[in-house]
């Protein structure tokens, strides 16, 4: 497995990466490093390989003599004939194959090549093609890939604003209608209804009966 091709799932990062170390290259370089600078989270070690395999840090990840070299270029076409020296060397056997057109090959044909020269997967294969696109964009050949932007920090959430408290006529007016309610609750009405059933053949005396005693009983006369 030593002599296998690096690859990652996002080849973009390892364009992210070279930019942040065009700008600012550490003392030494880790898995660790990587995560703290935001690239290629959960493969930072993926990272770490394809920088010691193209030869820009050692085992140790100390920055390699020859990435000291490449990595002081300022300008843009400078670097990338440098960085071009670094990727080609590391990639020999496939340049000893097709010679300078292997910075042309397409997609198709690099899979190819890396499956029968690793015994790779198609979709190894494939992520081992799109490094070598990468790299190759960054070395002056084919298009120049552009740095994928960090995810912003997400702010945290605004707490919720403190609720203001009423004045002191506010208050007047609540303590009021709560007055109001009680007596409102408290005052009702009750209406009592009273039927009579009269015997159709009762006499005057029966009649004068029942209403002296509904006037007594209900009435309170």
């Amino acid at each position: 497995m030593a002599n296998t091709h690096p690859y990652i799932s996002g080849a973009g990062n390892i364009a992210q990466m070279v930019a942040q170390l065009r700008k600012s290259f550490p003392t030494t370089i880790s898995s660790e490093t990587v995560k703290r600078l935001g690239i290629a989270p959960n493969n930072e070690s993926y990272v770490i390989n394809i920088l010691q395999f193209i030869g820009v840090v050692d085992s140790e990840g100390r920055k390699t003599t020859a990435a000291a070299k490449v990595f002081s270029h300022h300008k843009d076409d400078e670097f990338a004939k440098e960085f071009s020296s670094l990727v080609e060397k590391a990639y020999s056997s496939l340049f000893e194959l097709h010679g300078s057109s292997a910075w042309q090959l397409d997609n198709d044909e690099l899979i190819t090549f890396f499956r029968q020269s690793d015994q790779t997967s198609a979709t190894i294969g494939g992520r081992q093609a799109s490094t070598f696109k990468i790299l190759a964009g960054l070395s002056g050949h084919g298009d120049n890939p552009e740095p994928k932007p960090r995810k912003a920090v997400k702010s945290a959430k605004p707490t919720k604003s403190a609720k203001t408290l009423p004045n002191n006529n506010e208050e007047k007016d609540q303590e009021q209608r709560g007055k109001q309610k009680k007596e409102e609750k408290g005052a009702f009405g009750l209406t009592v209804r009273v039927e009579i059933n009269l015997p159709a053949d009762g006499t005057k005396e029966t009649y004068d009966n029942i209403f002296k005693s509904i006037k007594e009983n209900l009435l309170g006369g």
